[in-house]
């Protein structure tokens, strides 16, 4: 077989296992096998070739991956939260967009048309709890709802419940993705009818830096497992050039990652409300830090580290397909 011929019909794999070396220990042992062998074909017809040279640095490094650079779980979780998610979160950035911007249009709506009818405060947190907040707010304590019960137990009944529901946004997005916008619409308008309550008195600005303590993470997870839940959905409709099956199982897998991903936010930020938004008053200067640092946390994380690494793979991968 001609070099050219050769290199034409293996290089896609060789790039992509450069680029995105496998993850599994079964797909990591198959393209080295398959590696090894392309290097031994190439140093029996090509001794003296760029290839021969590229293909033994290549699989020296997918040799060092497996049997020195691995630390098994640890390096694991490394790989997984500093490559595989940020890129995942990546491929699904378009997805993202929609998601956030579906979000804000119903949290604009809620916003607006309660000002416009205050019973509708009512219909979604009922008479109880509007009642308690207009009772905080002309004690002069506007957010005093945040500091009843116990902080433990609020922290891991706040982390259940917000799992749980994100869960239901992706699980949702089986059915073509139609439950999943419905929920992230609900959620949306629910959290501008919230505002609009404080805003109503006054409170505008002091809820959003209350509120957004623990808001800021919260809402962000909420609003990417509602990214998992319609990429899974649009893994089914819309499957490409792939046959459906295999588009809806990608589509699950990314969609899983996304949401393994998260779980952390979820827990973080149920930490945040239970213990650290009630201390508005007497820390606010450990308040706004907590703000500002899980806003500066979720716009590198979830959207400027990820095109950081997606142009840095991009130009790797170029530069390797020159030398080829």
């Amino acid at each position: 077989m001609r070099e050219a011929l050769f290199i034409k019909k293996n290089k896609d794999r060789w790039l992509k296992d450069e680029a995105e070396p496998p993850v599994s220990p079964d797909e990591m042992a198959s393209a080295f096998t398959q590696t090894v062998d392309d290097l031994a074909y190439a140093k029996t017809f090509y001794a003296s070739s760029k290839t021969t040279n590229y293909l033994n640095k290549l699989a020296a490094r997918m040799y060092l991956d497996i049997y020195q650079n691995r630390k098994e779980e640890s390096s694991r979780l490394k790989t997984f939260w500093k490559y595989e998610l940020p890129l995942t979160i990546r491929k699904h950035h378009r997805t993202l967009l929609f998601s956030f911007v579906l979000f804000t249009v119903f949290f604009l709506l809620g916003f607006f048309v309660s000002r416009q009818d205050v019973e509708v405060a009512r219909n979604f947190f009922g008479d109880s709890y509007v009642n308690q907040t207009i009772e905080n707010i002309e004690k002069g304590n506007p957010f005093g709802i945040y500091e009843g019960g116990n902080p433990l137990l609020s922290w891991l009944g706040i982390m259940i419940n917000n799992i749980k529901v994100a869960f239901i946004f992706f699980v949702s997005g089986i059915f073509c993705g139609i439950p999943t916008m419905y929920k992230l619409a609900e959620t949306g308008a629910m959290v501008g009818i919230f505002d609009q309550l404080f805003a109503s008195h006054g409170y505008g600005l002091q809820f959003w830096l209350v509120v957004f303590v623990h808001g800021m993470l919260e809402i962000t997870a909420i609003i990417v497992a509602g990214m998992a839940g319609f990429v899974l959905g649009k893994s089914f409709l819309f499957p490409g050039t792939k046959k459906r099956i295999e588009a809806f199982r990608e589509g699950a897998k990314d969609g899983v990652k996304i949401m393994i991903g998260i779980m952390p936010v979820f827990v973080i930020a149920a930490f945040f409300e239970g213990l650290i938004t009630r201390l508005y008053n007497d820390a606010s200067w450990l308040t706004s830090l907590v703000t500002a640092a899980s806003t500066v946390f979720v716009i590198w994380y979830f959207i400027i580290y990820p095109i950081q690494l997606h142009k840095k793979d991009k130009a790797k991968a170029l530069l390797n397909k020159q030398i080829l």
